[in-house]
């Protein structure tokens, strides 16, 4: 863990990702930083109704997740490491997603000016799986703002998540096919799991939980 301040852990709706920087920064000693993401008045109109709502629930996120990170760069005198359930990059993707040509260019506009002052991660985990089991996850967990949410938005978000991370070249990057595994659950897996973060890592790594045997 030499030289790892700030990890960011990112999947799409349903992955796990806020699961996993509350067991990680309790296993590390860590700050945790949770997206608020429930405080968004638009989010489940926009569920409901995304033509309509779509650049209402971008524009707070991005300035919601802004000043999050903003706050990041504040000392820590009680943690050594941070752990975050997103990284701000990922506003992109659900503006490019979700906005039409004219809104993007607005959009842009002000994300630019944003980027500027937002830290980087020294280490990004981006957490895989099929859409099909993401589905399954989201309709267990049974939020009442994601009830309206289809498989086609899951679908389209999951291939412009994994073309987004497969392109990154940002800062280190470990990718974890969750498919096969079950860090909440099951202690052995969520152990190996951290096992594999402790590592140094450079550049990308794949972790396929699968293809241990």
């Amino acid at each position: 863990m030499k030289n790892l301040y700030f990890i960011a852990i990112e999947g799409v709706i349903g992955v796990g990702k806020t699961s996993l920087a509350r067991l990680l920064s309790e296993h590390l000693s860590a700050r945790l930083v949770q997206e608020t993401f429930e405080e968004n008045p638009f989010l489940e109109d926009f569920y409901r109704d995304p033509e309509h709502y779509a650049f209402q629930t971008q524009l707070f996120f991005l300035l919601s997740r802004y000043r999050q990170q903003i706050d990041l760069k504040q000392i820590d005198l009680f943690h050594n490491l941070l752990i975050s359930d997103y990284m701000f990059a990922k506003d992109r993707l659900f503006a490019h997603l979700n906005l039409n040509e004219k809104e993007i260019i607005l959009y842009n506009l002000v994300a630019k000016l944003l980027e500027k002052e937002i830290p980087r991660p020294d280490l990004v985990i981006f957490l895989q799986a099929s859409t099909d089991r993401l589905m399954s996850n989201i309709k267990k967990r049974g939020r009442v703002y994601e009830r309206e949410i289809t498989r086609e938005y899951i679908d389209s978000l999951n291939q412009i998540y994994n073309e987004f991370f497969f392109r990154y070249k940002d800062s280190p990057l470990l990718i974890v096919n969750t498919n096969e595994i079950d860090f909440v659950g099951n202690q052995d897996d969520l152990e190996e799991l951290i096992s594999v973060i402790r590592q140094p890592i450079s550049g990308t790594k794949y972790y396929n939980p699968s293809q241990r045997k």
